[in-house]
């Protein structure tokens, strides 16, 4: 059988041997970053001083004092300033191997020696053929038909990509459906998708969209009425009007709210008897449930017309059936990800679904179930200010101090300094929320985690 000269170079011994070494190196001084460390007293001026110009030259102070150095040991992230701190959150839930995971570290060298920085719409390396090939195959095997992959640099953009296909193919219908409190984006079009004023103040309007109240688990049936009578109505004043309806089946940014199967369905009933698309944002909850896809965890896959994915891919995609494929011209990306991504993405999925990660006894099950302990005892200690927990799987949030926004805030901000990344989300109630590293966490990690959260709980007033 032929080989390349690629097939030569990749199995070098010198390449082999370079890859050893990297990897001796990695774990030798990983072995410095065990535990939540406080920052270096000598590397406060220059650490100041480096925030200050980050500051300047960006228009405005990052969230968070948070500058990595490059380099960390699973949970744990060192910053600039010598501070060693748990990431709970991931960059808003990108880094789901992780600091300095060895694996990703190898594929993203395979990547970084290819020919390419970045493959794009005119030319692809055979990395991008095994992802396309990944995400069809997992994303069908229970029977939905998302079989087209079109690879995105961002979320957003897979969710733009989404609606061009929408209302391309429901043509001259332009008004969507979405729930409200939802987070598509922040590109001119997902802005006035986003529920949130905020985001889209002096922006010129993109796209129409009516907002559906999303499930409410204290009142189920109720919930599905309610929802199902604001589509009809909403239908009723915009008759053939609705092109598709984009479904966050977990809401993120909201703070961890989880929907149910059979809301979803009275949904997409209505959608189906009404020509309307259906859109599944999983920009922020793919890998994070039992199942891969949280449209398999929820039963929907015979349902769904159009999916996004995200975050934990590393390279987003929009992946869509065969009757929403868009006519030539109207997708094109100059570049789709970076080599590395796409190396590390085939990686990251690869061990997610061999690894052990999924079903109702994988792990993912077994630390939301751990977390979730640890904040049901925190509630019960201290019920003035803790209330929760709320998500799933690797998504898990909690309210304090009853969900006032300013007191959420000051209670991350408390909590970064003592050791552990969180966030805030949604709007009454203001939660915070934790996305793990689900590659690099234990146990024994968030047992340290909580009891951080308990200290600094203490230390509010």
């Amino acid at each position: 059988m032929a080989k390349t000269v690629a097939d030569g170079f990749f199995a070098d011994p010198r390449l082999k041997e370079a890859k050893k070494l990297i990897q001796e190196a990695l774990k030798e001084h990983q072995g410095q970053i065990t535990c939540v460390k406080p920052a270096d007293p000598e590397l406060k001026e220059s650490y100041d001083q480096l925030l200050k110009k980050m500051a300047e030259f960006r228009g405005g102070a990052l969230f968070y004092n948070y500058l990595g150095t490059g380099i960390g040991n699973g949970p744990f992230v060192e910053l600039a300033d010598g501070s060693v701190k748990y990431d709970f959150i991931t960059g808003i839930g990108v880094h789901y191997m992780g600091h300095s995971h060895p694996g990703v570290i190898d594929a993203q060298i395979n990547g970084a020696i290819s020919n390419t920085v970045m493959n794009g719409h005119l030319q692809q390396n055979t990395d991008s053929a095994k992802l396309v090939e990944i995400f069809s195959k997992e994303a069908c095997k229970n029977g939905a038909e998302v079989k087209n992959v079109f690879l995105t640099t961002s979320g957003a953009m897979a969710n733009e990509n989404a609606f061009k296909m929408i209302f391309q193919k429901r043509y001259p219908a332009a008004r969507f459906f979405s729930f409200e409190k939802c987070f598509a984006g922040r590109t001119l079009g997902m802005a006035w998708v986003t529920d949130k004023a905020a985001y889209r103040q002096g922006l010129p309007k993109t796209i129409d969209v009516d907002y559906i109240p999303f499930y409410c688990e204290a009142d189920h049936a109720g919930s599905i009425k309610l929802a199902v009578n604001a589509m009809k109505r909403s239908m009723t004043r915009f008759p053939g009007q609705h092109a598709g309806f984009i479904m966050e089946l977990i809401q993120g940014e909201n703070g961890s709210w989880v929907g149910n199967t059979e809301y979803f369905e009275a949904l997409i009933k209505v959608c189906q008897e009404n020509n309307i698309s259906v859109l599944v944002d999983e920009v922020q909850s793919f890998a994070r449930t039992r199942d891969l896809f949280s449209f398999q965890y929820f039963k929907l896959d015979k349902h769904v017309d159009i999916v996004t994915v995200g975050k934990n891919s590393q390279v987003c995609a929009t992946l869509f059936k065969d009757d929403h494929k868009p006519k030539p011209g109207l997708m094109s990306q100059t570049f789709t990800g970076s080599s590395s991504q796409i190396a590390a993405a085939n990686f990251m999925i690869n061990e997610m679904v061999t690894g052990g990660y999924l079903g109702e006894n994988g792990k993912i099950e077994k630390l939301h179930s751990h977390f979730k302990g640890h904040l049901e005892r925190l509630e019960k200690k201290y019920p003035e200010k803790v209330s929760g927990p709320f998500g799933i799987g690797a998504m898990v949030a909690m309210t304090v101090f009853g969900g006032d926004e300013a007191k959420a805030k000051s209670f991350t901000m408390k909590l970064f300094e003592n050791g552990v990344l969180s966030f805030m989300a949604g709007t009454g109630p203001t939660r915070v929320r934790f996305l793990m590293p689900i590659m690099a966490t234990n146990n024994n990690h968030i047992n340290e985690v909580c009891e951080i959260i308990e200290k600094t709980l203490n230390e509010m007033t």
